[in-house]
């Protein structure tokens, strides 16, 4: 049985990093934006727990309300 061509399931998961607004202390807050319509948003403490998703719109626009 041949696969149709598209999109890898490994390719929906969201890859985590540290923000890099994150200061050290261990209150990191920790973002995946590898995703096309969604940028999810965690504290690293709780990688399991649940995540706060942002458009990708409404996520550059916070970051350059900070900025």
């Amino acid at each position: 049985m041949s696969r149709e061509p598209g999109i890898s399931p490994s390719a929906l998961e969201p890859a985590w990093r540290t923000s890099s607004y994150s200061g050290g202390q261990g209150d990191c807050v920790e973002v995946a934006d590898n995703l096309p319509t969604v940028i999810p948003v965690r504290d690293s403490k709780r990688p399991t727990g649940p995540a706060l998703a942002f458009s990708p719109s409404a996520w550059t626009a916070f970051v350059d309300h900070l900025r």
